[in-house]
């Protein structure tokens, strides 16, 4: 009977303290498929970028790309150094999801080619985004 009573004890006590020692969910969740597009309203032409991994990006707590902003001037100075791109407004779509996300670049795409004034273009595979240098 003693040894019923610690045997149902150790069981008990396996079963709780695996749960309280779970640690608590990280804050950011990093890891991000990024992809940029860049526009102008001075010219017809709309660029991609491909899609991309940066596992150094971290998603927030109300789901939005923690440097945003960082990510999508990267672009805007890629294409003014190396393309001689001035006045183009810039912008990352992201998921967590490659697969999520790439239906919603394809739904983008769709949009703008057929709008028959407008041309579609990829960005060199060569420009790659960086982690984002946050200054607060």
């Amino acid at each position: 009977m003693k040894y019923l009573k610690l045997l149902c004890l150790l069981l008990v006590a396996s079963a709780i303290f695996p749960a309280l020692a779970k640690s608590p969910k990280d804050k950011h969740k990093y890891g991000v498929y990024i992809t940029g597009v860049s526009a102008s309203f001075s010219d017809s032409l709309v660029y991609f970028t491909n899609i991309q991994y940066v596992d150094s990006a971290a998603v927030d707590d109300k789901d939005l790309l923690v440097g945003r902003a960082e990510y999508s001037m990267q672009l805007k100075d890629y294409l003014e150094s190396n393309k001689q791109l001035k006045n183009r407004t810039c912008f990352v779509y992201f998921n967590r999801k490659k697969k999520n996300l790439q239906k919603e670049i394809n739904k983008l795409k769709e949009k703008y080619q057929k709008n028959k004034s407008i041309v579609v273009l990829e960005v060199d595979p060569e420009f790659i985004f960086k982690k984002a240098e946050l200054y607060y």
